[in-house]
Order: structure tokens, then sequence, then C-alpha cells
């Protein structure tokens, strides 16, 4: 059963790193937070895996100066939030509770929050 798990995430990481890819040449898909679950899948799924995608250039060009200094572009964080806002705004428009659409607006104020006050701004 540990192998199928592993097996699991070491596909998903790959799917991930795909879509990144895809984002760094397609201006529609954002490339970061693809690469940010290739990674987390990589390091559940394989050790070998890991290092080889910490090795590559496309993980030195667009993440590594986020895992280690906690900082991005502002390129990369309005990517990011728009193409959240809009996966966001999808269920805010096809659901009727009032509830659902206060706790989507909370969390995508505190996206916002976040990506403002707790990540650095670099050029």
């Amino acid at each position: 059963m540990i192998k199928i798990v592993k097996s699991l995430y070491i596909f998903l990481g790959f799917f991930f790193f795909g879509l990144g890819l895809l984002g760094i040449i397609l201006p529609l898909l954002p490339t970061t937070p693809f690469l940010l679950l290739a990674s987390f899948f990589f390091v559940k799924g394989s050790e070998k895996f890991e290092i080889w995608f910490k090795g590559t250039d496309v993980y030195k060009n667009h993440l590594e100066g986020f895992v280690k200094n906690k900082a991005m572009t502002l390129k990369q964080k309005l990517t990011i939030l728009i193409f959240a806002d809009c996966m966001i705004a999808i269920p805010f428009i096809l659901v009727d509770s009032i509830l659902i659409r206060v706790i989507l607006l909370i969390i995508v104020g505190y996206k916002y929050y976040y990506f403002i006050w707790k990540i650095k701004t670099v050029t």
C-alpha cells in the first residue's frame, strides 16, 4: 500500500511539474503554485525525485528564491492572486448561500493580506 501511495505522489509531482512547465510558456497558467505542488509531492514520494527536482533549472529559476527567502516578484504574486481569484469566483457565483459567500470573501481577504504583508516582494 505504501508503494502505491508513493507512486501516486511521484505521478502527481510529474503532473504538476508539467503544468508548471506549461505555465512558463502560457501566461494563463501560474507557474509558481504548480511547481510548489510538484515539490510537495516529490518530497512525499521519493528522496531521489526530490533531489532531482531541486537540481533542475526550473526549480532554481522559479522556486528557490521563494523557498529560501519567502519572497516573490510582483508578477508572480499577481499571477497567483488573479488565478486564485478566478477559481474562487466560480463557487462564489454558483452558490446561493450567503454564508459560503462570506467565507469565500474572508478567504480572499486573508489571501491578499498574506501575499501583501507576509511574502516579501523582490525585483
